[in-house]
């Protein structure tokens, strides 16, 4: 029999020894296992049908008629050297709107895979019987758009498309048009700074439904992009480009890529939703560090099963560093003994895990009035990061008593035994 065998055989002797401490040190292993895999795998099941939703809701990058930096005055360039100073600067009278958009359109739908889109945004003022709003008009082409983002999913009564059989159509959000007391079909009448007013009849109600996943607001509308243009007075202009692209990951790169030629603000989701993503991070940490605490807690039983176990057979280690056993050997023989109720207590709390999960996915929940299932993750990396963990802390619990069973003086034990 080989050496490794031997001190696997002693190993699972000791254990077998000390069955109650060593089923009690697998259970609590086990345990810390299985919640590790319920609550991580509903955390980030979570996390990441958010992330989906937060992704596929809206365009992957957003580049609107703003600029990232002032621009920079004449004043500066004429005089480099001097200290300039300027003050009371007052801003010039501008016609906003994307310069040059058709090649700015052009050049993000070179993207291989992209999809883009012009539109024109602006504020006006929708009125029906006697009361009045302040929304966001968006103008799109709404066959595009509908494919930019998750429009669709959230309307009730009709389609972004029908917008292409009725240009003097607009659809608004339902809560809004419960405040105003209009209903699908009704005509508002919108007004333009400009003074333009515009009859546009409702043709879609936007349901504010988290799980179908957009949701600009109550104070948003949409319309026919050229309808947009009549009613703010701005034939030919656009002042925002929607893209999205094959891989949502590239949106940073590439809007930063295209932000470096066009000079204008090109916002990538990950930038929009810093502040989020932030977050996420910060309740991941706080996930792990209270998860790790359990397993660290659970290791505890495996520390005092295995200094009970190196305690009892000091006579035993005396003995074998007398037949020739190396302090390596003994030092391994316990260290094996706490990797071995780490792995039968990952296997255990594997189970434990998977059926805590599935008690979670089978949760009668509603939202709504409409049956809700919880998002779970139960990929592998997650019963890996589990098991990993587990054997770690195992590992860690046993090292400090094997090390005190290797500086056992053997001469001193059969001397005294003696």
């Amino acid at each position: 029999m080989s050496l490794p065998s031997v001190l696997a055989n002693i190993a699972l002797a000791h254990l077998r020894v000390r069955a109650r401490q060593t089923l009690v040190a697998t259970l609590g292993v086990a345990i810390g296992v299985g919640f590790f895999l319920a609550v991580s795998g509903m955390m980030v099941g979570s996390q990441k049908d958010f992330i989906r939703t937060l992704v596929d809701s809206a365009p992957h990058i957003i580049v609107r008629d703003e600029q990232r930096r002032p621009v920079r005055q004449p004043a500066l360039d004429a005089f480099p050297a001097a200290a300039v100073a300027i003050r009371g600067l007052r801003p010039q009278e501008e016609v906003r709107g994307l310069k040059d958009w058709p090649a700015m359109l052009a050049d993000a739908r070179a993207i291989p895979g992209s999809l883009a889109a012009p539109s024109l945004t602006g504020a006006v003022t929708i009125a029906y019987a006697g009361r009045n709003a302040a929304v966001a008009l968006n103008g799109v082409d709404p066959r595009l758009e509908g494919r930019l983002a998750k429009i669709n999913e959230s309307l009730t009564g009709g389609a972004l498309t029908d917008l292409e059989a009725r240009p003097d159509g607009i659809i608004i959000s339902r809560p809004l048009a419960d405040r105003l007391g209009a209903k699908l079909g009704d005509t508002l009448v919108v007004t333009a700074p400009t003074g333009t007013l515009q009859r546009m009849r409702i043709l879609a109600l936007i349901e504010p439904d988290a799980r179908a996943g957009f949701y600009a607001g109550d104070t948003v509308a949409y319309g026919l992009l050229r309808t947009a243009q009549v009613v703010f007075a701005r034939p030919s202009i656009v002042n925002q480009i929607h893209i999205r692209l094959a891989d949502s990951a590239d949106a940073d790169a590439q809007a930063k890529r295209l932000e470096a030629r066009w000079g204008y603000k090109w916002e990538s989701w990950q930038e929009r939703s810093v502040d989020i993503l932030n977050l996420l991070v910060v309740r991941n940490i706080i996930m792990y560090a209270v998860i790790l605490a359990i397993l660290i807690v659970a290791s505890f039983g495996i520390y005092t099963a295995v200094s009970n176990s190196v305690a009892d057979k000091r006579r035993d280690i005396a003995i074998l560093r007398a037949m020739g056993f190396t302090t390596g050997d003994v030092q391994a023989i316990f260290l094996l003994e706490g990797l071995l109720v780490g792995v039968m207590g990952a296997v255990v709390g594997f189970a434990i895990g998977t059926g805590l999960l599935q008690v979670l996915a089978s949760l009668p929940l509603s939202m709504g009035g409409k049956p809700l299932v919880l998002p779970l993750d139960r990929s592998l990396p997650q019963y890996l990061l589990a098991g990993g963990a587990s054997l770690g802390a195992a590992i860690v619990a046993a090292w400090l008593p094997a090390r005190k069973a290797a500086s056992v003086d053997p001469v001193a034990i059969l001397r005294g035994a003696a």
